[in-house]
């Protein structure tokens, strides 16, 4: 059941002193300090000092101390009535004092009874407590009825005030904790999409090299099955050695952009196709540096799909087009048509499906297919 503003409890974070400033705890325990100096200078006043009232009343004193502090944690847990029966005691306390001629402890108990009632109490039980005890101090206060009355408005306003600026505080601490909360969930994310960016830059790192060394290893079983020259095969195993160094290189390069350490796109492209004769890089556009995961993505589609143009299309004239546009980076690699290669029918297809999803990730596009003369790609990613 959805509790009211007459049943609902002023939250733990109100009630209790988490949050609050030392000048305030210093003002709490300053107006602590002089309420028990007002009990404890009643107790002991001239009339009481040489009789066993007086040390009735200093037992009285700290029994009131000890129930305002079961009092204070009773309200805290939200317990009700442990709460109400301990109020209660308090009052009990208040009136014995009255009747035994202690007439300001009695006042200053009743004065605490109804600010605190206020304070701490759902404002159904509230309510009724802070009558009994403001009724009690006006029964017996000696002053003028003006005076009485203006001092017991003032105490109302005085608990109703304090409540709501526990409340507020209380308010305060449950968005700093929710705010501390969400801080801590969004670090969690971003360090999620970390490793999971780590993961995609290591995969398609490993995956671009150990295809292209399975290219060079396939070759040379093929060789040793047909009994070829020693040569032949020997070039085919050093070429996958240079692979897996190359691979090696190309691990510790996605490190290093991964930490934002990247060289220039251009120098990238021209040494990726620097290998291949009658391969050519056109850059268009206003050069800039780009994002780390734009940046990668360019890098590892170029990676691809030259790797497949000498798997595809060995001898092909290969074409690469870098674009800087205003809004995206226009990367196009054609190719012009050539014979298949040993291991033209070896491979799953999914380094085309890779690059698809690895510019989707960005908010990009790809697009894979046969051209006039041989197969094109092209990727654009927002930069």
């Amino acid at each position: 059941m959805t509790e009211n503003a007459w049943t609902r409890w002023p939250s733990r974070e109100a009630l209790g002193r988490e949050g609050t400033s030392q000048p305030r705890r210093m003002l709490a325990w300053a107006v602590r300090v002089l309420v028990i100096a007002i009990l404890l200078w009643g107790a002991f006043d001239a009339r009481h000092a040489h009789a066993w009232g007086a040390a009735a009343a200093a037992g009285g004193v700290i029994v009131a101390a000890v129930v305002s502090w079961a009092f204070f944690r009773t309200t805290y847990a939200h317990r009700l009535l442990p709460s109400l029966a301990l109020i209660s005691v308090l009052l009990g306390i208040a009136v014995a004092a009255q009747a035994t001629g202690f007439r300001g402890p009695a006042l200053v108990l009743w004065c605490g009874c109804g600010i605190s009632a206020l304070e701490r109490l759902p404002l159904g039980a509230a309510l009724p407590v802070a009558s009994v005890a403001l009724a009690s101090y006006s029964a017996f206060n000696n002053d003028v009825w003006l005076t009485t009355a203006a001092t017991v408005v003032g105490m109302a306003l005085a608990g109703y005030v304090l409540r709501l600026d526990a409340e507020a505080r209380g308010s305060a601490q449950r968005l700093l904790a929710q705010e501390r909360a969400a801080r801590a969930a969004e670090a969690e994310s971003a360090a999620l999409a970390e490793r999971a960016r780590i993961a995609r830059e290591i995969h398609d790192v490993l995956a671009h090299s150990l295809s292209a060394q399975l290219v060079h290893l396939e070759a040379a079983r093929l060789l040793i099955e047909r009994d070829a020259d020693r040569e032949q095969i020997l070039e085919r195993v050093v070429a996958a050695r240079g692979m897996a160094r190359d691979g090696l290189a190309e691990t510790r390069q996605a490190l290093s952009a991964l930490r934002g350490e990247l060289t220039p796109l251009e120098d990238f492209l021209n040494e990726l196709v620097s290998a291949a004769d009658g391969a050519e890089v056109t850059v268009t556009g206003e050069c800039r540096a780009l994002t780390a995961e734009a940046s990668q993505a360019v890098r590892r589609v170029a990676q691809e799909a030259v790797t497949n143009v000498r798997k595809h299309a060995h001898g092909a004239r290969v074409q690469v087009r870098l674009d800087y546009g205003d809004h995206e980076v226009t990367l196009d690699i054609r190719d012009s048509g050539g014979r298949p290669g040993e291991l033209a029918g070896s491979g799953a297809g999914y380094g085309l499906l890779g690059m698809r999803e690895r510019a989707e990730l960005l908010g990009g596009s790809l697009e894979a297919g046969p051209d006039e003369e041989g197969f094109m790609v092209t990727l654009k990613v927002p930069a």
